[in-house]
């Protein structure tokens, strides 16, 4: 009989039983290799890069068909962007700096793409008439006055249309240039400083930023600088990223390969930590990765995990390999430059004999859900225990097993995850059940947001089970 998993996303029962991963006695142990769809990080970065470059350019293993991908495509189209897919590749035909939007005041409504919202805002100042960015209930809940008060010093009219910190907000481009730099203190979200250093090689003198205090996810704000200088964008950054200086010198239409998602590799790697006897791969990510969470495989060997690194050939890409040990070590760990990985860890936290503490994890409350509330109501449904705010810190939590570790035996009560309208939710709670019989997920299509394919690649982890 057919796996569940393997349905199409449109036909998947909900909520949907994920099993558990059951070896006899004899059995080969397991071996898998899943390549996720391509970066999002990436692939939305290098969207609005070509989006505004003036020419083709054409972007290799992109993310398409996400719902993200495909939201940020539709505005980018709503803007004077035309795009072609032939195979695996996307060909954007740039608007040479200056956006052609459809009507004279147009609205981008972007549903909970956080990423395209950020990033569309400030490319907003780039259009010769205002635009309008909005998006779903949770989106129109989510801050973005960060950003605003960068816009309006950038010499932009910004309105709040309904809650004055955050979406809907309609940006009236500037009229003249503003040179000063731009004094930015600790924000919410990378996001806000990656959307002004994406759009800065158009600005008519450039852009300066002093970033003032701890970057918020450092390792993202890296990705775009790195990008940019891909580019050939001659960036001037100090060594801790507390100035950074980007000239007007828009970049020349390029081809480029994007990486596999890296946020969407660490449930894999993180099933092979998991798993007894198995060898999860994950090719095309290495440690010379630009995706922060190319490095989720180091905490995972602090968790007693063995991770090795497979070096490129002429026909086969490099690939991080995690295998499981026989129990996984408690962890302190620091998620500010991988929030998107801090519920993987969480969850196999969880089966670790002892607490947990992971630092970093602030930004997790303004994501899709408040994924520090949903992990605590969620793990406290197989007894594990999570603890926010600790000593009074919101950066810092715990995750506490139950005494005697989690149930899992075959009569476990059965339990239903709940997932509210957040992928990352679906995704790292699904991992409790290659090990807990009796758990479903509910909403598995939520997943369609940047990994449409992720239950189908799960099933490659039941050898012969069904």
């Amino acid at each position: 009989m057919p796996s569940p998993l393997t349905l199409p996303l449109d036909q998947l029962p909900n909520p949907l039983p994920v099993p558990p991963v059951r070896l006899r006695a004899g059995d080969a142990p397991i071996r898998a290799r899943v390549t996720p769809p391509g970066s999002k990080s990436l692939t939305n970065r290098l969207l609005l890069l070509a989006a505004l470059c003036d020419g083709e350019s054409v972007l290799r293993r992109p993310l398409l068909d996400a719902d993200d991908a495909q939201r940020m495509l539709s505005a980018l189209g709503r803007l004077g962007v035309t795009t072609t897919i032939t195979n695996d590749s996307a060909h954007i035909h740039g608007v040479a700096g200056c956006w052609q939007p459809t009507s004279a005041n147009e609205t981008l409504d972007l549903n909970n793409a956080g990423t395209a919202t950020r990033f569309l805002a400030a490319a907003a100042l780039l259009s010769p008439a205002p635009i309008t960015i909005t998006g779903n209930e949770r989106m129109r809940q989510r801050p973005i006055s960060e950003l605003v008060t960068s816009l309006r010093q950038l010499g932009a009219k910004v309105e709040h249309l309904e809650d004055p910190a955050c979406p809907p907000i309609r940006i009236t481009p500037p009229l003249e240039p503003v040179t000063r730099p731009l004094e930015i203190p600790t924000t919410q979200s990378s996001q806000f400083i990656s959307a002004l250093l994406l759009i800065a090689p158009w600005l008519p003198k450039g852009l300066t930023l002093k970033l003032v205090g701890p970057v918020t996810s450092a390792s993202y704000v890296r990705m775009t600088l790195a990008l940019l200088e891909k580019l050939e964008v001659e960036c001037q950054i100090s060594s801790d990223l507390s100035v950074i200086q980007i000239p007007h010198a828009p970049p020349r239409p390029f081809e480029i390969d994007i990486e596999p998602d890296a946020s969407g590799a660490t449930y894999f790697w993180g099933a092979g930590a998991l798993l007894p006897r198995a060898t999860v791969s994950v090719p095309g990510l290495t440690g010379a990765s630009l995706q922060g969470d190319a490095k989720f495989p180091d905490l995972l060997a602090r968790m007693g995990a063995k991770v090795r690194e497979e070096p490129a050939t002429p026909t086969r890409p490099g690939a991080i390999t995690v295998s499981a040990p026989s129990q996984l070590s408690p962890i302190m760990a620091d998620m500010g430059d991988m929030p998107d990985a801090a519920m993987t860890i969480a969850v196999l936290a969880a089966f670790a004999p002892a607490p947990s503490v992971l630092r970093g994890v602030r930004t997790l409350r303004v994501k899709e859900t408040d994924r520090i509330a949903a992990l605590q109501n969620e793990l406290a449904k197989i007894g594990v225990t999570v603890s926010a705010d600790i000593n009074a810190d919101p950066d810092t939590m715990t995750i506490t097993p139950p005494a005697g570790g989690i149930d899992l035996s075959d009569n476990a009560p059965p339990v239903v995850f709940d997932t509210y309208d957040d992928h990352r939710m679906a995704m790292s709670l699904a991992l409790i059940a290659l090990r807990r019989p009796n758990v479903s997920i509910n909403d598995p299509t939520c997943v369609a947001k940047t990994y449409p394919t992720y239950w189908r690649d799960l099933a490659k982890l039941y050898p012969g089970q069904w």
